[in-house]
């Protein structure tokens, strides 16, 4: 499966943005048919009566300044990976994956992809908070940053803030083999390239447009190789109905055998777990989810046993909530 080359045949910008250095940058890059002023982005992000699955075969994109804050604290239902504070930020809203059980289509009424460019605002927001100590901040908590560096700059804009700095901790987490796109960027310790990793036969089933599992494994030794912090993500674990267990077993053995584990930094493990109210919305528009078992909490376990005896030398940070996965309230 070949990654997207999304375009973008309209690009909204807000008027005061327009001739800003970096709304032209991503202009240039995209080279839209059609570019339209607009005086906030909400005009069409936040229009009523929307389709999020019609919008995402041709989404927009929406060049806009952000008015409220940037920095949020992470859900109890995510990981922490042992730090007392951590936080995910909002610099860009929505993504060019179309992953079947991503909560932003609970979440978001509209498909378009919105780029906030005052980054100064957020760099601002970020020291601020690093004033009241370190923290975990996940960069790529509402969109995948990689996937669209070679048009936004976003990650190289950051990583020029961050080199000056100890902290915060910063993950960028992706389904994208765009590792080219930051090659050129040597390694710091207070950034770490996280990779979501599915088998492959459910990446065909739930993760449309996302790269490969072989070309994410790819991105990842050009990763380790050049030194980064390289931490592995099997969030969500996705058990079927069709109690297909053993795909895991040959995926993690995959794992092992390509990827230097002894060279990467930790692992994250989840599984399926979302709130109530965007779980309805996605069953009644995503059939393909009701082929997933959100209770079985007796294969969970045996795929983490699975993990943990495979990757036994390796820090394993483990979230998972049977209780508020599908049909209760997050509490």
């Amino acid at each position: 499966m070949k990654e997207s080359n999304l375009y973008f045949k309209h690009i909204y910008v807000e008027k005061d943005l327009k001739n800003s250095e970096s709304a032209l940058h991503i202009i240039e890059k995209i080279r839209p048919s059609f570019v339209i002023e607009i005086n906030n982005y909400l005009e069409i992000f936040g229009r009523k009566k929307q389709s999020f699955l019609l919008q995402k075969k041709s989404p927009s994109l929406i060049l806009a300044k952000k008015r409220s804050k940037f920095l949020y604290p992470n859900p109890i239902y995510c990981q922490d990976f042992g730090f007392e504070r951590s936080f995910y930020s909002s610099i860009v809203l929505n993504c060019i994956f179309d992953c079947k059980y991503c909560f932003l289509q609970g979440m978001y009424s509209s498909a378009n992809i919105v780029i906030f460019l005052n980054l100064e605002d957020f760099l601002d927001e970020i020291l601020k908070e690093c004033a009241r100590g370190n923290f975990l901040l996940f960069l790529s908590y509402n969109t995948d940053l990689l996937a669209i560096e070679n048009f936004t700059g976003i990650i190289h804009r950051i990583y020029d803030f961050l080199k000056d700095y100890r902290m915060p901790m910063v993950e960028i987490r992706t389904k994208s083999s765009n590792f080219s796109s930051i090659s050129d960027l040597k390694p710091i310790e207070n950034i770490i390239l996280a990779w979501s990793l599915l088998p492959q036969e459910l990446i065909y089933i739930f993760e449309d447009k996302t790269a490969s599992l072989a070309a994410r494994i790819d991105a990842i030794n050009k990763a380790i190789e050049s030194g980064w912090n390289v931490r592995l993500i099997f969030d969500p674990v996705i058990v079927l109905k069709e109690n297909k267990e053993k795909i895991y077993e040959k995926f993690f053995d995959e794992i092992a055998k390509r990827i230097s584990i002894e060279r990467v930094k930790d692992i994250g493990v989840g599984n399926f777990r979302m709130n109530k109210n965007f779980m309805k919305k996605l069953i009644s528009e995503r059939p393909d989810l009701l082929r997933i078992d959100f209770e079985n909490y007796l294969s969970f376990e045996k795929i983490l046993k699975n993990i943990r005896e495979t990757f036994v030398e390796k820090s394993i940070f483990i979230k998972y909530n049977f209780k508020n996965s599908y049909g209760e309230k997050d509490e």
